[in-house]
Protein backbone atom coordinates (compact mmCIF):
# COMPACT_ATOMS: atom_id res chain seq x y z
CA UNK A 1 0.00 0.00 0.00
CA UNK A 2 3.09 2.32 0.84
CA UNK A 3 4.14 1.51 -2.51
CA UNK A 4 1.13 2.45 -3.94
CA UNK A 5 1.02 5.68 -2.43
CA UNK A 6 4.70 6.52 -3.40
CA UNK A 7 4.10 6.27 -6.79
CA UNK A 8 1.20 8.58 -6.55
CA UNK A 9 2.80 11.27 -4.64
CA UNK A 10 6.10 11.09 -7.77
CA UNK A 11 3.04 10.97 -10.53
CA UNK A 12 1.44 14.04 -9.01
CA UNK A 13 5.15 15.78 -8.67
CA UNK A 14 5.81 15.28 -12.16
CA UNK A 15 2.11 17.00 -12.79
CA UNK A 16 3.37 19.84 -10.86
CA UNK A 17 6.56 20.76 -12.69
CA UNK A 18 4.15 19.98 -15.48
CA UNK A 19 1.90 22.68 -14.76
CA UNK A 20 4.79 24.96 -13.03
CA UNK A 21 6.18 24.72 -17.21
CA UNK A 22 2.87 26.01 -18.58
CA UNK A 23 2.44 28.38 -15.79
CA UNK A 24 6.20 30.04 -17.42
CA UNK A 25 5.00 29.55 -20.89
CA UNK A 26 2.19 31.39 -19.86
CA UNK A 27 3.96 34.45 -18.03
CA UNK A 28 6.77 34.37 -20.98
CA UNK A 29 4.63 35.24 -23.96
CA UNK A 30 2.17 37.59 -21.90
CA UNK A 31 5.19 39.40 -21.01
CA UNK A 32 5.54 39.60 -24.55
CA UNK A 33 2.47 40.87 -25.52
CA UNK A 34 3.09 43.65 -22.38
CA UNK A 35 6.43 44.33 -23.99
CA UNK A 36 4.93 45.15 -26.95
CA UNK A 37 1.88 47.15 -25.34
CA UNK A 38 4.04 49.57 -23.54
CA UNK A 39 6.13 50.06 -26.87
CA UNK A 40 3.31 51.14 -28.96
CA UNK A 41 2.25 53.47 -26.17
CA UNK A 42 5.92 54.94 -26.12
CA UNK A 43 5.88 55.27 -29.88
CA UNK A 44 2.10 57.36 -29.81
CA UNK A 45 3.31 59.34 -26.65
CA UNK A 46 0.09 59.83 -25.72
CA UNK A 47 0.22 61.65 -22.01
CA UNK A 48 -2.35 62.19 -19.06
CA UNK A 49 -2.29 65.42 -18.03
CA UNK A 50 -1.73 66.10 -14.10
CA UNK A 51 -1.46 69.06 -11.74
CA UNK A 52 1.31 69.39 -9.27
CA UNK A 53 -0.69 68.22 -6.61
CA UNK A 54 -1.46 64.92 -8.63
CA UNK A 55 -4.66 65.23 -9.70
CA UNK A 56 -6.10 64.58 -13.23
CA UNK A 57 -6.77 67.83 -15.38
CA UNK A 58 -8.45 68.53 -18.92
CA UNK A 59 -7.58 72.04 -20.37
CA UNK A 60 -5.97 72.81 -16.83
CA UNK A 61 -8.73 72.47 -15.25
CA UNK A 62 -9.72 69.63 -12.81
CA UNK A 63 -13.17 70.09 -12.78
CA UNK A 64 -12.87 69.17 -16.61
CA UNK A 65 -10.90 66.32 -15.39
CA UNK A 66 -13.82 64.93 -13.15
CA UNK A 67 -16.38 65.28 -16.19
CA UNK A 68 -14.20 63.06 -17.83
CA UNK A 69 -14.07 60.75 -15.07
CA UNK A 70 -18.27 61.31 -14.65
CA UNK A 71 -18.67 60.27 -18.42
CA UNK A 72 -16.04 57.01 -17.76
CA UNK A 73 -17.76 55.79 -14.34
CA UNK A 74 -21.64 56.32 -14.33
CA UNK A 75 -22.18 56.78 -17.89
CA UNK A 76 -20.06 53.83 -19.45
CA UNK A 77 -19.69 51.73 -15.77
CA UNK A 78 -15.99 51.58 -15.83
CA UNK A 79 -14.81 50.49 -13.27
CA UNK A 80 -11.63 52.92 -13.10
CA UNK A 81 -8.34 51.39 -10.97
CA UNK A 82 -6.75 54.61 -9.61
CA UNK A 83 -3.58 52.67 -9.13
CA UNK A 84 -3.77 52.54 -12.62
CA UNK A 85 -3.77 56.64 -12.62
CA UNK A 86 -0.07 58.07 -11.76
CA UNK A 87 1.29 61.04 -12.57
CA UNK A 88 4.97 60.11 -12.05
CA UNK A 89 4.01 57.59 -15.66
CA UNK A 90 1.35 59.26 -17.30
CA UNK A 91 2.27 57.38 -20.40
CA UNK A 92 -1.54 55.87 -21.50
CA UNK A 93 -0.46 52.40 -21.38
CA UNK A 94 -3.11 50.55 -18.57
CA UNK A 95 -6.43 50.17 -19.23
CA UNK A 96 -7.81 52.16 -16.97
CA UNK A 97 -5.50 55.36 -19.05
CA UNK A 98 -6.91 54.13 -22.45
CA UNK A 99 -10.64 54.29 -21.25
CA UNK A 100 -10.09 57.71 -19.46
CA UNK A 101 -8.23 59.11 -22.44
CA UNK A 102 -11.05 57.37 -24.57
CA UNK A 103 -13.54 59.42 -22.37
CA UNK A 104 -11.46 62.34 -23.10
CA UNK A 105 -12.01 62.25 -26.87
CA UNK A 106 -15.81 61.46 -26.79
CA UNK A 107 -16.40 64.11 -23.79
CA UNK A 108 -15.08 66.43 -26.00
CA UNK A 109 -16.50 65.32 -29.48
CA UNK A 110 -20.19 65.03 -27.20
CA UNK A 111 -19.80 68.55 -26.49
CA UNK A 112 -18.45 70.54 -29.45
CA UNK A 113 -19.45 73.13 -31.11
CA UNK A 114 -19.50 73.32 -35.24
CA UNK A 115 -20.58 76.07 -38.04
CA UNK A 116 -22.94 74.41 -40.28
CA UNK A 117 -23.17 76.40 -44.07
CA UNK A 118 -26.50 75.41 -45.73
CA UNK A 119 -25.56 77.13 -49.22
CA UNK A 120 -29.19 77.36 -50.59
CA UNK A 121 -32.63 76.95 -49.24
CA UNK A 122 -33.80 73.44 -48.88
CA UNK A 123 -37.28 73.03 -50.18
CA UNK A 124 -39.65 70.02 -49.20
CA UNK A 125 -42.86 70.06 -50.80
CA UNK A 126 -42.81 73.42 -52.13
CA UNK A 127 -41.54 75.24 -48.25
CA UNK A 128 -38.60 76.34 -47.53
CA UNK A 129 -37.74 74.32 -44.12
CA UNK A 130 -33.96 75.88 -44.02
CA UNK A 131 -32.64 78.31 -45.29
CA UNK A 132 -29.41 79.32 -47.04
CA UNK A 133 -27.07 80.72 -44.36
CA UNK A 134 -24.69 80.10 -41.43
CA UNK A 135 -26.22 77.74 -38.33
CA UNK A 136 -24.08 77.37 -35.16
CA UNK A 137 -24.58 73.94 -33.72
CA UNK A 138 -23.78 72.89 -30.14
CA UNK A 139 -23.61 68.91 -30.00
CA UNK A 140 -25.52 68.26 -26.46
CA UNK A 141 -24.41 64.98 -25.88
CA UNK A 142 -25.16 63.40 -28.89
CA UNK A 143 -23.20 60.31 -30.22
CA UNK A 144 -22.78 59.40 -33.33
CA UNK A 145 -26.29 57.67 -33.98
CA UNK A 146 -28.30 60.45 -32.23
CA UNK A 147 -28.57 62.63 -35.19
CA UNK A 148 -31.55 63.30 -36.79
CA UNK A 149 -30.12 63.09 -40.73
CA UNK A 150 -33.72 64.21 -42.26
CA UNK A 151 -32.23 67.85 -40.78
CA UNK A 152 -30.14 69.29 -42.87
CA UNK A 153 -28.45 71.30 -40.06
CA UNK A 154 -28.08 68.49 -38.20
CA UNK A 155 -27.03 65.92 -41.01
CA UNK A 156 -24.34 68.20 -41.98
CA UNK A 157 -22.77 68.75 -38.29
CA UNK A 158 -22.59 65.07 -37.35
CA UNK A 159 -19.46 64.33 -40.30
CA UNK A 160 -18.29 68.03 -39.08
CA UNK A 161 -18.46 66.70 -35.18
CA UNK A 162 -17.80 62.60 -35.43
CA UNK A 163 -14.76 63.28 -37.58
CA UNK A 164 -13.20 60.28 -39.15
CA UNK A 165 -10.12 60.99 -37.11
CA UNK A 166 -12.10 60.67 -33.46
CA UNK A 167 -13.45 58.09 -34.37
CA UNK A 168 -10.56 56.17 -35.56
CA UNK A 169 -8.73 57.58 -31.80
CA UNK A 170 -12.11 56.18 -29.62
CA UNK A 171 -11.53 52.71 -31.89
CA UNK A 172 -7.76 52.48 -30.98
CA UNK A 173 -8.33 53.64 -27.75
CA UNK A 174 -10.64 50.71 -26.93
CA UNK A 175 -8.02 48.13 -28.64
CA UNK A 176 -5.47 49.31 -26.51
CA UNK A 177 -8.04 49.00 -22.87
CA UNK A 178 -8.77 45.64 -24.14
CA UNK A 179 -5.21 44.61 -24.97
CA UNK A 180 -3.90 45.63 -21.30
CA UNK A 181 -7.08 43.75 -19.64
CA UNK A 182 -6.41 41.10 -21.70
CA UNK A 183 -2.80 40.92 -20.74
CA UNK A 184 -4.04 41.22 -16.90
CA UNK A 185 -5.64 38.37 -17.28
CA UNK A 186 -2.74 36.32 -18.96
CA UNK A 187 -0.14 37.11 -15.38
CA UNK A 188 -3.26 35.83 -13.60
CA UNK A 189 -4.16 32.40 -15.36
CA UNK A 190 -0.19 32.29 -15.60
CA UNK A 191 0.23 32.46 -12.00
CA UNK A 192 -2.59 30.25 -11.16
CA UNK A 193 -1.24 27.61 -13.45
CA UNK A 194 2.30 28.21 -11.59
CA UNK A 195 0.07 27.73 -8.32
CA UNK A 196 -1.60 24.55 -9.27
CA UNK A 197 1.97 23.43 -9.99
CA UNK A 198 3.31 23.69 -6.82
CA UNK A 199 0.30 22.37 -5.00
CA UNK A 200 0.63 19.29 -6.82
CA UNK A 201 4.55 18.81 -6.08
CA UNK A 202 4.20 20.17 -2.54
CA UNK A 203 1.31 16.70 -2.19
CA UNK A 204 3.07 14.49 -4.48
CA UNK A 205 6.40 14.98 -1.92
CA UNK A 206 4.03 14.73 1.30
CA UNK A 207 2.91 11.19 0.16
CA UNK A 208 6.26 10.60 -0.85
CA UNK A 209 8.07 11.53 2.66
CA UNK A 210 5.18 9.77 4.35
CA UNK A 211 5.25 6.78 3.23
CA UNK A 212 9.06 6.18 3.59
CA UNK A 213 10.20 3.37 5.07
CA UNK A 214 10.16 3.34 8.63
CA UNK A 215 13.27 2.30 10.62
CA UNK A 216 13.42 -1.42 11.64
CA UNK A 217 12.83 -1.37 15.59
CA UNK A 218 14.64 -4.17 17.68
CA UNK A 219 12.26 -5.83 20.02
CA UNK A 220 13.62 -5.92 23.38
CA UNK A 221 13.11 -9.64 24.78
CA UNK A 222 10.37 -10.09 27.92
CA UNK A 223 11.16 -10.28 31.08
CA UNK A 224 9.76 -13.35 33.26
CA UNK A 225 9.83 -13.29 36.80
CA UNK A 226 11.95 -15.46 38.68
CA UNK A 227 11.46 -18.99 39.84
CA UNK A 228 12.47 -20.36 42.67
CA UNK A 229 12.41 -24.11 43.88
CA UNK A 230 11.85 -25.08 47.65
Amino acid sequence: MNGRLKGLGVVLAVFGLMFIAGGGFAFYKTNQGANALQTFSAAQNVTLSYNEAGQLVDRGETAGADKIMALLVNDWGFAVDQSELNPNDPLVNTSSEYMYQMATVSYHTLNATTTVTIPEDVVVDGAVVTKAGDYEFVNDGRYWTGFDRTNPIEGAARAQIWTGPALALIGQLGVGSVTASALQIGFGVAAVVAGLGFMFILTGLGLVWATRAAPETVMAPALRPATTTV
